[in-house]
């Protein structure tokens, strides 16, 4: 019997990984560019920390529902398509395997070894080898609902607390820099830590994060400033 060891792939980090990224990213960009649209507008530093706790809160609900909603709709679609397929393979064995043989000959495999493979495949689990070479459905990407809102919704929670920290020990006065300098440094360490897990270039992910997190800001506070002069 033929062993070989373990590989460990950064694929099997995608679920959770994905999760908790895009959460904390929009919890320090949301919450970062709340505070200094409010700011901006002329709020006092009370109701800059009040407002930011308020977004806290209810950015977390909000990606922790969003997250579920969305992975349970992927996999509500996932468990529809193995039953069709497990109602195909009781129907026509004969013809799930002359589907699957011709996926690997696709592949490049000589048809006659593609049959058997096909035939191998199918005795050990034919429900698994079909979700997996037909439906592309593997178990390091599958839908797990709970997991990702949770994921979402802490990491929404850390990053969001970054920018209200950085409000809470800031003046009146140097709030705005303060918050908007340590939020796009979080962003940044964010980026290039998320990049540098998925096996890409640690510059270009924190760029690419402080960029957006800079204009969301810039944009908000444009936004805070013209009401600020309305109101």
């Amino acid at each position: 019997m033929l062993q070989g060891h373990r590989e460990r792939h950064r694929t099997s980090r995608i679920g959770w990984l994905r999760a908790a990224v895009l959460g904390a990213n929009d919890g320090i960009v949301s919450i970062s560019s709340l505070i200094v649209g409010v700011a901006a507008a002329n709020g006092s530093h009370g109701n800059v920390l009040i407002a930011g706790a308020a977004g806290l809160v209810a950015g977390a609900m909000s990606m922790a529902t969003g997250e579920y909603v969305s992975v349970h709709s992927q996999a509500d679609i996932e468990r529809a398509e193995l039953e069709v397929e497990r109602k195909e393979l009781k129907a026509n064995e004969e013809a799930e395997h002359n589907e699957l043989a011709a996926i690997y000959v696709r592949r490049g495999l000589d048809p006659e070894l593609a049959r058997q493979v096909a035939v191998q495949l199918m005795a050990h689990d034919a429900l698994d080898a079909h979700a997996r070479d037909e439906l592309g459905i593997v178990e390091a990407f599958s839908a797990r609902p709970l997991q990702a809102a949770l994921a979402s919704a802490a990491s929404f929670t850390v990053g969001a607390s970054l920018p209200i920290a950085a409000a809470a020990w800031s003046s009146s006065a140097s709030l705005v820099p303060c918050v908007a300098g340590a939020s796009l440094l979080f962003l940044a360490l964010l980026g290039g830590l998320a990049a540098w897990f998925g096996g890409a270039d640690v510059w270009t992910g924190a760029m690419r994060v402080t960029f957006w997190g800079a204009l969301a800001m810039v944009l908000t506070a444009g936004a805070g400033g013209l009401f600020g002069l309305v109101a």
